[in-house]
């Protein structure tokens, strides 16, 4: 897994952290007399329900992007087994080189 999605799943894990926070402050929160609480918390409601559904949104389309690229490799693959075995080898020479340097 490449670094950008590894930083893409944690900030989905860490915005499904907030939203999971939030719904427990909002369970567990006194009710306060007002009218302003209860607009800031009906708005802070619908916000909660729009980041959720926009999660929702987002992880479903990582997902298809990554079982689409895992798709298109494997057949790339499959239809090109000697260039693939090729840019293997060179990216593991790649790869060697560069750690030997440290």
């Amino acid at each position: 897994m490449s670094s950008a999605e590894n930083h893409k799943e944690k900030l989905l894990h860490d915005l499904n952290q907030v939203i999971r926070d939030a719904e427990d402050l909002l369970k567990h929160s006194e009710q306060a007399a007002g009218d302003g609480f209860k607009s800031a918390k009906s708005k802070f409601e619908s916000t909660l329900r729009n980041a959720k559904s926009e999660v929702a949104r987002i992880e479903d389309m990582v997902v298809t992007r990554s079982k689409d690229a895992a798709r298109a490799t494997d057949v790339y693959v499959k239809e090109n087994p000697w260039q693939s075995a090729g840019i293997a080898a060179g990216v593991g020479l790649l790869v060697g080189l560069l750690i030997s340097r440290k």
